[in-house]
């Protein structure tokens, strides 16, 4: 009974992790509460794994590197790549790989990608490159170089720490390097062969008729004072700038056919590029609509262009974990709460696509509003606002921003100690002179008081994946606990008894990479541990290589833009759902080839 509850909650974790009807962290709260208010964990047992002190050095590690990131180390580093352009395109493209891989041995994938995505856009422009071909390889990237070092990845930790519990022994701080190096040279040796080309044959030619590239979806109001009131769309379209999408009245949307009479407070719906929809915005006769309320009394004369308070258009990237994710742009009220305008929101092409026909259906009370559009990860919003405020915005991880304006003045006076302290707090937990917990959390104080990173920057973390791990560790007990991953385990042992061994590997990786997608890494290896440790029992052979290929599955899910270091480079590359599955495809079958092959080698299967 016990075996069937934890397997029906963890199908139920699978169902909401994909669809995400409800927020990852409280998909991650309601596992636990499932597992101790069914009694198949005591509520000691059931929370004990946020008090594990890897959850602690995961938090730990995310706080360290924002000062990493405020000392400007990740940028000097990535202004050096540039030079390599002369060499021409290829080398930028691997030197850039190969850095990002580097950082990521240390640092968090996400965090190591989202620090070197401005770096790697300004690059592939100074060097002619398309971003869509540099942006998607450099996630790979970061998260190839997660496989090399123990916290490389969170999901290295978390495997660490559940391993330790089922008797295995934690895993070493190198011990996955004579691996983890061949898997990230041969990953990034292969994103370099066929990214290029495959995204290249899959992009798709021009239309005569196609929107400029990257048009943000906008919208103006036109006040009861208008000299628009009364004018056919046909007239009012050239003043605008950005062609018309919809005309909305009463909150009921119409086509914005040509002959369309304009009324007191409608709103026009407009498509363009950034240029056209600034334009728009600042048109005679209109108001500014996207936040969803009545439009404003005419402002006050903008400052002169250079002075601190002087209006700056950005654009900006919603990241993975934003608070801002799930959120209606008029809900997210940018304007009352930070200062700032939302002049558009621009989506990946088919989304796009989507988006305004659903703009124009009818029935559906304030169906045509942008301000009703649900902000998701990956989008792309157009700004306006001072430079202090966008500096505030930055600052408070809310959003990346990708050009216009440098996000909070670097302090690279202190690059050099922040390196120093963040090297020495890893050696020091390295050399287990300090636990790793104890020693992250000295690193991250010592960057503080030494004024490396502002506190409140510091502790901008990503608690979502602090919930995760906690409730993620709670359920690999829960599957020990209760039988169902040797249940499920056996199962699997004796499906691949023919193939012995190697074959309930290569069952074992394949259903780790197969689950990180609707799950997350973490989440799929810690389900896939007490499997795997079942399927050994059952084969009477080492279940350390078995879990330790579970561990590096867990880092290679490349098929599907699900994982937040290429969710991060989605919106800003233009890329398709295809466009994973093209070039994840084949570098995913490589590396579950090597993983089979190798992992026997270095971790044998006799005991």
């Amino acid at each position: 009974m016990a075996a069937a509850l934890v397997l029906g909650t963890v199908l139920l974790a699978l169902v909401l992790f994909w669809t995400e009807w409800v927020p990852v962290e409280v998909t991650s709260l309601l596992v636990v509460c499932l597992l101790a208010a069914t009694g198949v964990l005591t509520p000691k047992q059931a929370f004990s794994g946020f008090s594990d002190d890897t959850v602690i050095f995961i938090f730990t590690l995310l706080a360290m590197t924002q000062g990493l990131a405020a000392t400007g180390v990740v940028k000097a580093v990535g202004e050096r790549l540039t030079v390599l352009g002369r060499f021409g395109p290829t080398a930028f493209l691997l030197a850039l790989l190969v850095t990002v891989a580097a950082f990521s041995a240390f640092v968090s994938n996400t965090v190591t990608a989202a620090a070197f995505l401005p770096v790697a856009v300004s690059g592939a422009e100074r060097v002619g490159l398309p971003k869509r071909e540099v942006l998607m390889p450099m996630a790979y990237a970061s998260m190839l170089g997660g496989t090399v070092l123990l916290f490389g990845t969170s999901t290295n930790l978390v495997m660490s720490a559940a391993m330790a519990r089922s008797g295995l022994g934690r895993i070493g701080v190198t011990e996955l390097a004579p691996l983890g190096l061949p898997i990230a040279a041969l990953g990034i040796a292969l994103v370099v062969l066929v990214a290029r080309p495959l995204l290249r044959r899959g992009e798709r030619p021009a239309e005569p008729e196609a929107v400029p590239e990257r048009a943000y979806l906008s919208e103006v109001a036109v006040p009861a004072g208008s000299p628009h009131v009364g004018q056919p769309l046909s007239e009012v379209a050239p003043t605008l700038g950005a062609r018309p999408v919809a005309v909305v009245r009463d909150g009921e949307p119409q086509p914005a056919e040509p002959g369309a009479v304009l009324a007191p407070h409608d709103r026009v719906v407009v498509e363009g590029r950034r240029e056209e929809i600034v334009g728009a915005a600042a048109a005679p006769g209109v108001a500014l609509g996207t936040g969803g309320a009545p439009p404003p009394a005419p402002a006050a004369p903008d400052p002169a262009p250079g002075a601190p308070d002087a209006p700056v258009v950005v654009e900006a990237s919603v990241p993975p974990g934003s608070r801002l994710a799930g959120k209606a742009v008029a809900e997210a009220d940018l304007a009352a709460q930070l200062g700032l305008d939302v002049l558009g929101i621009h989506r990946r092409p088919v989304v796009q696509r989507l988006t305004k026909l659903q703009l124009l259906a009818p029935g559906r009370r304030r169906g045509g509003s942008i301000g009703a559009l649900p902000i998701a990860a990956g989008d792309l919003l157009l700004l306006r606002g001072p430079r202090e405020r966008v500096r505030a915005l930055a600052d408070g991880g809310l959003l990346l921003v990708l050009s216009g304006v440098d996000a909070e003045p670097l302090r690279r006076r202190k690059a050099l100690l922040a390196a120093a302290i963040f090297l020495g707090a890893l050696g020091v937990g390295t050399a287990g002179l300090l636990p790793l917990a104890v020693a992250g959390l000295a690193g991250l104080l010592a960057m503080i008081f030494t004024g490396c990173v502002d506190a409140r920057r510091a502790l901008r973390v990503d608690w979502r994946v602090v919930l995760l791990v906690g409730s993620m560790l709670a359920l690999g007990l829960a599957m020990e606990e209760s039988g169902a991953g040797r249940l499920v385990g056996e199962r699997l042992a004796a499906a691949g008894a023919l193939a012995g061994p190697h074959g309930v590997l290569l069952a074992l990786v394949v259903l780790t990479i197969v689950l990180s997608a609707p799950m997350s890494n973490q989440a799929a290896a810690l389900v896939m541990l007490p499997v795997a440790i079942a399927a050994a029992h059952r084969l009477g052979v080492d279940p350390r290589p078995f879990a330790i290929g579970v561990t590096l599955a867990g880092s290679c899910s490349f098929v599907t833009p699900l994982e937040p270091a290429s969710m991060l480079v989605y919106g800003a590359g233009r890329y398709r759902f295809s466009d994973f599955v093209r070039v994840g495809t084949p570098l995913t079958l490589g590396i579950v080839a090597l993983l089979t092959l190798a992992v026997p080698l270095v971790w044998p299967f006799a005991r």
